[in-house]
């Protein structure tokens, strides 16, 4: 409760946060198991999927258990796999292919499909809306609620019609209090309450860091002649080199679409790299370029995502509360997928919710037994035997790496006798501006190569402008006096979205943040050398908007 105003409070049996496939999942579930449950979702994009990207072929496993009749039902999954393609990029018109039999056995693509994850979620929501969720888009939850004992009750939306000077304006409305006798955190990738839960109750004490990657996506419509419906293209190598894990993506969705990516991780030692410029010269490489040639861009994204694997999975249940998907980090690296694992988790946590509260529970209870469920899961038999894939590539370098997780995947099914550690956080992992090699990026032609603000312009992202900004500095001065003569501050170049910049002011330097192009990628809130910059959520229903990506 607010010492200036007093909240309204809805109270409900179960509260997700999150929109996503996990949220959305654990929601259908618990009223799958008792349809007199009272559950909200609540979403901080405009609507469900308006801030979801994933590039993404789905594995249905998930979503056979939720829905078996799902074909039935219309969910948005029809384009079938039909084929993969691996090349080695040499150089930037050098590629070798590789073989399947060479892959990972995870990485084949037999029964998957190429998909929309934001239609996807589109879909969930509808069947949760119509199974008696209570689905609220456009409110974000920014605060956590706890109890005298320190038990999670709940969340509270952000307030809506705060400017700039933190002032309340004429449009003002004070955030709603949803309590629930438990709460189930389904954010996605560094979601900024489930940050906070995991320091409050220490849930990362034998956990690895996390680590991440940043990916970027486009959507393009392409000449028919040149579509391959189905077709899945993967590429290692250029522009990457070889210490830095990563690579890219082509999908052939339906209707003469491709899904186009690449996924750098955040673990990167060149200050002076550029995830945006990577990206746009991966695509002028002529075993993507061809595809693209005569077509048009429609879509453009940006988001963080986990690959920290089975060694990074925080304590999954606290006192109240439970995380789910992404927030925990459930993406499986070797196959390069997290939506079967979110959905299948949300589902756990659903379970476990609807037996303690059958058996007269009012949420008293720290709900162990879903982390013992996900562990007797194939959740967890998938990234146990995954779980050296990410710290090879750290140790090894991507070749090394790659020859090691054919051995280990395709000779020893995932089952060798130890486990790799990586202890280093990503934030720490970039070498001073001085010692590294500055890079020399092509100007964008405006063909098949684009600039950051046209890009986010196409992400449909839109923040109220007099608001506070969500991007938050622990220490103004860090920027300019540490991060700038130590890494040429590398804030304007691993964001996507051209955010944060150095300008001269009356013959000074100065840090500026833009947060209104902000696309919640979250990156900032990783790869800062000082761990100076905290993402906060803005008003509900600002930022991107990927429905259909």
């Amino acid at each position: 409760m607010s010492e200036e105003y007093e909240r309204e409070s809805m109270e409900f049996d179960v509260v997700v946060v999150g929109g996503g496939p996990a949220g959305l999942a654990a929601a259908c579930r618990l009223l799958q198991l008792d349809e007199s449950l009272s559950v909200v979702v609540v979403e901080k994009g405009s609507e469900i999927g308006a801030h979801i990207l994933s590039g993404n072929v789905f594995e249905p496993t998930g979503l056979d258990e939720l829905f078996p009749d799902w074909r039935e039902k219309g969910a948005p999954v029809k384009t079938a796999c039909t084929g993969d393609r691996v090349h080695y990029l040499t150089s930037e018109t050098g590629a070798v292919p590789v073989p399947g039999i060479f892959l990972p056995r995870p990485m084949h693509n037999h029964g998957n499909y190429i998909i929309s994850l934001g239609q996807l979620c589109q879909w969930l929501g509808e069947q949760a809306e119509a199974m008696g969720v209570n689905v609220f888009p456009g409110f974000a939850a920014s605060e956590v609620l706890y109890d005298a004992d320190g038990r999670v009750t709940g969340v509270a939306t952000s307030d809506m019609g705060i400017g700039k000077d933190g002032q309340k304006k004429d449009s003002f409305t004070p955030g709603y209090e949803l309590l629930g006798k438990y709460t189930i955190f389904a954010e996605g990738v560094r979601g900024n309450l489930s940050e906070e839960l995991m320091d409050k109750f220490d849930l990362r004490a034998n956990a690895d860091p996390q680590h991440y990657g940043i990916g970027i996506k486009e959507v393009w419509e392409v000449d028919p002649e040149l579509h391959e419906e189905g077709l899945v293209v993967h590429t290692t190598g250029w522009p990457l080199d070889n210490h830095t894990e990563g690579g890219g993506f082509l999908y052939h969705a339906a209707n003469n679409k491709v899904y186009l990516g690449l996924i750098i991780a955040l673990n990167y030692r060149n200050p002076h790299l550029s995830t945006f410029d990577e990206f746009q010269r991966w695509k002028l490489h002529p075993k993507i370029r061809r595809y693209l040639e005569g077509g048009k861009r429609i879509g453009y994204g940006a988001r963080a995502v986990n690959k920290g694997g089975l060694q990074s999975l925080p304590k999954l249940a606290f006192p109240g509360g439970m995380l789910v998907g992404c927030s925990a980090g459930f993406l499986n690296g070797v196959k390069i997928k997290g939506a079967h694992t979110a959905i299948k988790t949300g589902m756990l946590a659903a379970e476990s919710i609807h037996k303690a509260l059958a058996s007269g529970d009012q949420g008293q209870s720290e709900l162990g037994d879903y982390e013992e469920s996900v562990n007797a899961s194939w959740v967890h038999e998938e990234l146990y035997r995954g779980r050296n894939f990410g710290p090879a590539l750290h140790k090894l370098g991507m070749f090394l790496g790659a020859v090691f997780a054919f051995i280990d995947q395709n000779i020893f099914f995932g089952k060798l006798p130890f486990t790799w550690r990586n202890r280093d956080p990503d934030h720490a992992s970039l070498d001073k501006a001085s010692d590294a090699k500055p890079i020399e990026y092509p100007k964008p032609d405006g063909v098949i190569t684009f600039d950051k603000l046209s890009s986010v312009f196409l992400s449909s992202t839109n923040h109220e402008e007099d608001q506070p900004s969500h991007l938050k500095l622990r220490d103004d001065s860090i920027p300019i006096a540490y991060n700038l003569p130590e890494f040429d501050e590398p804030s304007q170049r691993y964001c996507p979205a051209g955010v944060y910049e150095v300008v001269a002011e009356e013959g000074e330097q100065v840090f500026r943040i833009n947060a209104q192009n902000c696309v919640h990628c979250k990156t900032c809130d990783i790869k800062d050398p000082k761990q100076n910059i905290v993402w906060h959520v803005p008003e509900g229903g600002g930022g991107p908007n990927y429905a259909n990506m």
